[in-house]
């Protein structure tokens, strides 16, 4: 329900990149007219082939049906004008990068289009909910959810409240979350919030225990599959979420809290410097030309 007790009917999503299409695919597979819109339009047809790709591979796996791809294309709209994509919605949720000022722009800009008692969904992972809504005249409608990647795959939803969020805001990003299947869990506005505060810094000890020779990214990895049954080792995950996502949000931990417990391994930038950012170009701790994870030569940090 909304904020004014009517359901959910348009959901529109900001950006088109890796995560907004997989949010803008949940949305349509729960029912919602579900406009994407992204700055760019090449980014914009990417972020549909992308979405139509994992159906169409869904259905060569038995896993989806061409029905069900019909159905869910119907509620899918690509959007370029940003005043026309959230012009009717009662969700709207942001998902560019990791940019303060971006995202505050964004939502400036939304607050002004949207309807009024449209919720205002951020899908940040580790930057202050609180100080992306105090640019807004009303916060209390802007709340975090942060999803994971893939997201039509993972479960979980991260719904972040800040201090200003209203019951009524926190209420529909939990009932959202479940209509589009996930488990949500309910954070403070804190920096790293609960999930990204603990994974990246599996992730950057992970790095430095590579860099160090204390094994290779597949024993590492496999010693947190099977040791510790973790779905995906933290070399791999790190590569799946992205080398640069991983840096920008240590570096923000480290000048939130003030620690230097915090600051990337060398060998992290190192990767990002060389623009081998994980599965998303082809190479970054491992090598994805084939699909799968293949061990490859690392930069020397030493």
């Amino acid at each position: 329900m909304t904020r004014k007790g009517m359901e959910i009917s348009t959901v529109a999503v900001i950006g088109a990149g890796t995560m907004g299409a997989g949010i803008a695919q949940v949305c349509a597979q729960a029912g919602w007219r579900t406009h994407l819109h992204d700055a760019h339009p090449d980014g914009l047809a990417a972020g549909m082939e992308r979405i139509s790709a994992f159906w169409d591979k869904g259905i060569a796996r038995g896993k989806t049906t061409e029905e069900q791809k019909t159905a869910w294309s119907a509620h899918l709209h690509a959007v370029n004008d940003l005043g026309e994509a959230v012009a009717t919605a009662d969700l709207v949720v942001e998902a560019v990068p990791e940019i303060m000022d971006l995202k505050q722009s964004i939502f400036q800009q939304v607050e002004a289009l949207a309807p009024p008692e449209a919720v205002l969904g951020t899908n940040t992972s580790s930057l202050s909910i609180g100080t992306i809504a105090s640019v807004l005249k009303h916060p209390e409608r802007l709340i975090g959810m942060h999803f994971f990647n893939p997201v039509p795959i993972m479960s979980l939803l991260e719904v972040v409240k800040h201090e200003g969020a209203s019951a009524s805001t926190v209420a529909l990003a939990l009932d959202a979350g479940a209509a589009m299947g996930k488990t949500a869990i309910l954070v403070n506005d804190v920096p790293g919030f609960a999930t990204s505060r603990l994974g990246v810094v599996l992730g950057n000890e992970a790095i430095r225990m590579l860099a160090d020779g204390v094994a290779s990214a597949r024993d590492i990895d496999t010693a947190m599959t099977l040791g510790y049954r973790h779905p995906m080792g933290p070399l791999a995950l790190t590569d799946l979420v992205g080398l640069d996502v991983r840096r920008d949000i240590l570096l923000n931990l480290q000048a939130s809290f003030n620690d230097d417990a915090y600051a990337p391994h060398p060998l992290l930038e190192a990767l990002v410097a060389e623009g081998r950012l994980g599965k998303k170009t082809g190479k970054g701790i491992y090598d994805w030309s084939s699909g799968s994870p293949e061990p490859c030569d690392l930069p020397d940090v030493k």
